[in-house]
């Protein structure tokens, strides 16, 4: 069964798969019927059922407008070719991440990209560091906090990894800092590839003890 967060025009419902607990999340119009489905990461069975239980959080029929994989790493493609293959779904990924994704990417993303399916946006934010293309998607609840989908790049506690590479380290964390927590108010959502949730009002005292300590 999946988790599943109400919102006022849209659900969310994710689950995790894998060895390594990777998060799927899917989000339904409740209006329109489109959905969007974010990291195709692994088991596609299950993903393919997350699909079909969405089919009861809108009252228009259920249709995947894009799969959405917010970066390269081998974990979270594992499914994709498969979930595109049976649901015909164009992909999207973020444009410096492409060529590292075996499944062709339809759409590639770039920074600032709003993309509308029927009555909901995601805007699309760059987050260089822990992939080249690594990208957060952002929905706007107009009655409620945002919520920001943010793969590998934030997490409770940190950023994601940069491999022991300050370069790379100082370039996600300085993404993170002005492209999330000073562009976004405090109860934003926070929804990570991996792991349980938080918000950026959570995470923002700690931003320079991770400075400090480099990871």
């Amino acid at each position: 069964m999946s988790a599943a967060h109400t919102l006022t025009d849209v659900t969310i419902r994710s689950i995790a798969v894998s060895e390594m607990s990777n998060n799927v999340y899917v989000l339904t119009s409740k209006s329109g019927g489109a959905q969007v489905l974010i990291d195709a990461a692994d088991d596609s069975p299950a993903i393919l059922s997350l699909l079909e239980e969405a089919k009861a959080d809108t009252d228009a029929p259920a249709a995947l407008a894009m799969i959405v994989t917010t970066h390269s790493h081998w974990d979270h493609v594992r499914a994709l070719a498969e979930v595109t293959a049976v649901t015909g779904a164009p992909t999207a990924a973020g444009a410096d991440d492409v060529a590292d994704i075996a499944v062709p990417t339809d759409i590639p993303l770039h920074h600032g990209d709003v993309k509308t399916f029927g009555d909901f946006d995601l805007e699309v934010i760059h987050l260089r560091g822990h992939t080249p293309g690594s990208v957060a998607l952002l929905y706007r609840d107009p009655s409620g906090p945002a919520h920001l989908f943010t793969g590998d790049s934030l997490f409770p506690g940190g950023i994601g990894n940069t491999g022991d590479d300050p370069e790379r380290f100082t370039s996600l964390y300085n993404d993170v800092v002005t492209r999330l927590f000073d562009y976004l108010p405090d109860d934003t959502v926070v929804h990570p590839g991996h792991g349980d949730g938080t918000t950026l009002g959570t995470e923002r005292a700690s931003l320079p003890e991770w400075r400090r300590r480099g990871w």
